[in-house]
């Protein structure tokens, strides 16, 4: 139909005609689309994480921005924690990210130390598998302890808490399966005297389809010491990398970053597991 100039007359889009090319371009289809992608994504591939604590000190710190991998062990039911298939176990020394077994709303963070059929024992602040007791070694560079700050601690262990009550150590994990052993090189902290009496020091034996987790804060970490085992379906994924850290988050908006202290050297940080 033209219009008295003879040009074609523009028929006006109202936004909600699939048929139209526009709707999955321009309109409400695309937006669609892009929602779609972004939870494919974070349900099959990759999802964010903050680390709301110190319990993986110094491995990571508080305010790490971390990417988690959540092919690597298989792939779920969406909005399910059944499998549809599985790739592999998880393996001592990954670092993974899991629903709290107390709360399955919360989200924790932590090494995994024993696999199904594991004798993990803690005494004394040192860790044995299967009867064998964990190397510790004090690194020749404690880079990794050096940028940890005063208020960390305090913020950890109590206000009386000092960074001078600790020493850092590289521990040497029997990492892998019971079939294949691999070392695991990571740092922990341990805190300088009062190790007798405490508290998660015991002996377990892990059951299957369970893990027992320990933080890299070993004196500083709500972990399997304290509360159990954690099931293999609760597994979201296995910890990849930081991808952006700071001090602090704005104080209205809690998610997000302070500019102003943004830790430049732990962009694209590995995450040793």
């Amino acid at each position: 139909m033209f219009g008295s100039n003879n040009e074609p007359k523009k028929v006006k889009y109202n936004g909600w005609d699939v048929r139209n090319r526009l709707f999955w371009t321009e309109g409400w289809g695309s937006m669609g689309l892009a929602i779609l992608a972004a939870l494919t994504i974070r349900w099959l591939f990759l999802e964010a994480y903050v680390i709301p604590s110190g319990s993986m000190f110094p491995s990571l710190l508080k305010n790490d921005h971390i990417f988690v991998n959540k092919l690597v062990y298989g792939v779920r039911f969406p909005f399910s924690e059944n499998w549809m298939f599985k790739f592999r176990e998880p393996e001592r020394g990954e670092v993974i990210v899991f629903k709290y077994p107390k709360e399955m709303g919360t989200f924790f963070i932590k090494r995994i130390v024993g696999i199904p059929g594991d004798k993990v024992k803690f005494e004394n602040g040192v860790l044995y598998i299967n009867d064998k007791p964990q190397e510790k070694t004090v690194p020749q560079s404690s880079a990794d302890f050096d940028y940890l700050r005063e208020e960390d601690f305090k913020s950890e262990g109590g206000m009386q808490d000092t960074k001078s009550n600790y020493v850092h150590f590289t521990e040497m994990l029997d990492g892998g399966t019971r079939e294949q052993t691999k070392t695991i090189s990571h740092s922990i902290l341990m805190k300088k005297g009062e190790l007798l009496g405490f508290p998660g020091d015991g002996e377990w034996i892990v059951p299957q389809d369970s893990l027992f987790v320990m933080g890299d804060n070993r004196y500083n970490s709500h972990d399997s010491r304290f509360w159990g085992f954690v099931p293999m379906k609760n597994i979201l994924g296995k910890a990849g990398f930081v991808w952006l850290s700071c001090e602090e988050m704005l104080p209205v908006i809690s998610v997000i970053c302070n500019p102003l202290t943004v830790r430049g050297s732990r962009f694209f940080h590995t995450i040793h597991n």
